[in-house]
């Protein structure tokens, strides 16, 4: 079984840079996938920015990496009921004056950071009205902004904002004060197999019934998203 990751997605697929390892929820749930159909897994790197394309083209039968399911994406792909949630988070660094609050985000003079391709894209690309947005390819470019001052702020999801947080002394996290936007996350086949998209939404049934999506939730720091 081939499954797509995005592998700096921490938590959730993250390859270790020293180790080479693989770790992460989802990265869990396709050994659980593949032990339940009885093959072994091959794990396919993408990105939010590649993965209609790597789908269409069959580079992997699954995608497996929290995938938010936005209109965009569900154009082009088929998703399972969702197994996490997530509002959006800001980080910026504990040194920024600019931004104190949630609410000195969105104000004239500020930029604000995003990964190209991901959610937080056309999210914040709607809701700013003041600020500025900037589109970055990587993680680590967004973070480089924000350290360097040439960014204010970047946005990110729970997931992410948590594992940064306890690896990063000069991050700060700035969250809404109510919610903001929620997005489910799921995940994603090429449409027009029925057969294999119905036993990939038996296997979210199957992991939310017999415990071990919490499991693997509690093992990665995330069991505040977790869709029962």
């Amino acid at each position: 079984m081939r499954v797509c990751i995005w592998p700096d997605y921490y938590g959730i697929t993250y390859r270790n840079p020293k180790s080479q390892a693989l770790s992460g929820i989802d990265v869990e749930m396709a050994h659980a996938l593949a032990s339940d159909l009885g093959v072994g897994v091959t794990f396919v790197d993408s990105s939010f920015s590649k993965l209609v394309g790597d789908i269409e083209a069959d580079r992997c039968d699954v995608a497996m990496f929290a995938i938010g399911v936005t209109p965009a994406r569900a154009a082009h792909l088929r998703f399972t009921a969702p197994h996490l949630a997530s509002d959006i988070y800001g980080i910026t660094t504990t040194t920024n004056r600019r931004i104190r609050t949630w609410a000195d985000i969105d104000t004239a003079g500020t930029v604000v950071a995003v990964i190209k391709g991901t959610l937080h894209e056309p999210v914040m690309r709607e809701k700013l009205t003041h600020a500025e947005l900037l589109v970055v390819d990587t993680p680590f470019a967004r973070e480089q902004e924000v350290r360097s001052g040439r960014a204010d702020v970047f946005m990110t999801d729970y997931p992410y904002s948590q594992r940064l947080l306890a690896s990063a002394d000069w991050a700060r996290l700035i969250s809404p004060p109510e919610t903001y936007h929620i997005t489910p996350y799921a995940y994603a086949v090429r449409p027009g197999d029925d057969a294999w998209f119905q036993r990939i939404e038996d296997f979210v049934e199957a992991i939310k019934a017999d415990g071990r999506l919490e499991a693997a939730a509690a093992r990665n720091h995330l069991e505040p998203i977790v869709v029962r």
